[in-house]
């Protein structure tokens, strides 16, 4: 599997992500999440693959989170899921996958581990 990046190019720390691997001659897939939003099967992957439960993808500060009336320390796993993938400006950016891990980019280094 190519290395993918869920990239928001309005992100100052996803550009500076796509900066970083670029840089290190990553040939990646760019996914801009807002305009091609993972599905619920694509979210419970990428989170299996960061190793982390809903609750830590979703950006709570976002408007579209605190209009929801989600509940993030009593909502289900697939609430979440659900969630996100019908509002994906709520998910955490940006997210590098391959085909074993995946690492969200804050800070930016941090996605160093995959490669």
């Amino acid at each position: 599997m190519k290395p993918r990046i869920y990239h928001n190019p309005r992100c100052s720390k996803s550009r500076a992500t796509m900066t970083l691997l670029e840089s290190m001659g990553v040939d990646m897939d760019v996914i801009e999440y807002l305009k091609t939003p993972p599905d619920t099967a694509t979210l419970a992957s990428l989170l299996e693959k960061l190793g982390i439960p809903a609750r830590d993808l979703v950006r709570t500060g976002e408007r579209a989170f605190k209009s929801s009336g989600v509940d993030i320390e009593t909502a289900s796993e697939t609430a979440l899921i659900e969630l996100m993938t019908a509002q994906p400006v709520l998910i955490q950016r940006p997210i590098v996958e391959t085909a074993d891990a995946a690492r969200i980019g804050r800070p930016v280094e941090q996605v160093l581990e995959l490669f």
